[in-house]
This record gives C-alpha cells, sequence and structure tokens, in this order.
C-alpha cells in the first residue's frame, strides 16, 4: 500500500515538474537558430486556425457617431508602394473568376447598382495607429451574391493595380460590415486611399484591406496568401 502511494506522489511531482518544465524547454528550442523559424510558423498557424474557429460571423465591430470620426484630411495615407499607381478610372473593370456563375469584367457602376452601405468604422494598421473613419461601398456578400458565386468556397483571392495581393476567408467575405469600398467621407475615393475600389473589414488588420482592386476570384486554393502573410504575417488577423 506503501509503495503504491509513493508511486502515485511520484508520477504526481513527475507531471508537475515536467509542466514547469515546459516553457523552458519551449524558450530553449528558440534559442536553436535552425528551429526558430518553424516553431514560429507553427505558433502563428495554430493562432491563425484557433481566430478562424472562433470567429463570430454576425457579432460587429463597433460603429461610431459622426461626431466621432477623424477629419478626413488626418485620416493616414498607408500603401507598401506607391500613393497612385495610376489607375485609368474611366476604363477600370474588376475581372471576376473562379467558383462563380457569372464571371467577366464589373465596371464600378455595376458594383455601385447594389446596396449602398455607410458605416463609421475603425481601421487599426499593423504599425500601431487606428483612426475612425465614414466609408461607403456595397457588401462584399452582396456583390457574391450577384454573381452567383460559391459561397462554400473557402476564400477570396484578391489582386491590385499596385501588384498588392491578399486573400479573406469565406466567412469574414460574408460578414456584414465586409464592403467593396468606394466612398469615403460620401465623397468618391481618392487615388491615394484606393481608387476606384478597395476592401473595407472592420473586422480584421489594415493590411488585409486591399486597394485598388483590380480583380476578384472566388478558391478553395489560394495562389498566394497574401503580400505581408507571404512574408511571415497573420493571414487571418481578426480584431
Amino acid at each position: 500500500m506503501t509503495k503504491a502511494i509513493d508511486s502515485r506522489r511520484f508520477n504526481s511531482t513527475t507531471r508537475r515538474e515536467l509542466l514547469k518544465l515546459t516553457p523552458v524547454l519551449a524558450l530553449g528550442a528558440f534559442a536553436i537558430p535552425k528551429l526558430q523559424q518553424p516553431l514560429l510558423k507553427a505558433g502563428l498557424g495554430f493562432s491563425d486556425w484557433a481566430s478562424e474557429l472562433l470567429f463570430r460571423r454576425n457579432h460587429l465591430a463597433p460603429t461610431f457617431s459622426d461626431s466621432e470620426v477623424a477629419p478626413f484630411t488626418t485620416f493616414p495615407i498607408n500603401d507598401y508602394d506607391v500613393d497612385d499607381p495610376g489607375v485609368d478610372l474611366e476604363a477600370w473593370t474588376l475581372t471576376v473568376s473562379g467558383a462563380v456563375q457569372k464571371p467577366g469584367e464589373y465596371t464600378l457602376a455595376q458594383i455601385q447598382a447594389l446596396p449602398k452601405i455607410r458605416q463609421n468604422t475603425r481601421h487599426v494598421c499593423v504599425e500601431g495607429w487606428d483612426v475612425i473613419g465614414r466609408f461607403g461601398g456595397t457588401r462584399l456578400s452582396d456583390f457574391l451574391k450577384s454573381i452567383d458565386a460559391d459561397l462554400n468556397s473557402r476564400f477570396i483571392y484578391v489582386e491590385c493595380a499596385d501588384d498588392y495581393y491578399e486573400s479573406i476567408d469565406m466567412a469574414t467575405a460574408l460578414h456584414p460590415q465586409t464592403l467593396l469600398c468606394y466612398e469615403m467621407y460620401d465623397r468618391p475615393l481618392t487615388r491615394e486611399h484606393g481608387a476606384p475600389l478597395r476592401l473595407t473589414i472592420p473586422t480584421k488588420i489594415g493590411y488585409k484591406q486591399a486597394k485598388y482592386l483590380t480583380d476578384l476570384k472566388v478558391t478553395n486554393v489560394l495562389p498566394r496568401v497574401g503580400y505581408w502573410e507571404d512574408q511571415g504575417y497573420s493571414s487571418f488577423y481578426g480584431l
């Protein structure tokens, strides 16, 4: 009997000691150069998986009164390359492909013919700043329904006039606050802010909200994840 009790105590003590050692072992593994990148990649992948699993499709990001909106002139202009890639606004179309029944070229007028949504939401940048702005456009979900997209597909992938590219999961695409945005502050988008069409996604970090859209693809397999994601950033990054 005494031996059995001692064995249980030993096993219990061993488990506790191992749990205490786990953080130390993890830190030790990070000290090995060859293990750093695989461990970071695995950790980021787990975080993205968990975040996507916990995402609530109908949970709305905060909205704000007009008095809380920052002046347009103070809304930061942020990009990864150029402020104006020189889009021909008169000739612009959005090329739609992938798992849709109505692929092809869509004009801004066709997108604007869908119901317009205006919302005052916060834009959060990975660089550490945030700002409340006023955005207008059509719900991405309405556009996807209008082109008879397969809403069981996993991703929306977009490419941009400045060679930027990005992807979002379908649940985020169907979120009621995710917009194909063509207005800011009740005026057409300026070139610096992504004219003629950009994504506005208040449930996501800023780099997911691609500007100067030229191509949109509905797909289960991504050709690329995203410009920053392919350099090690989070692919989900919900707020």
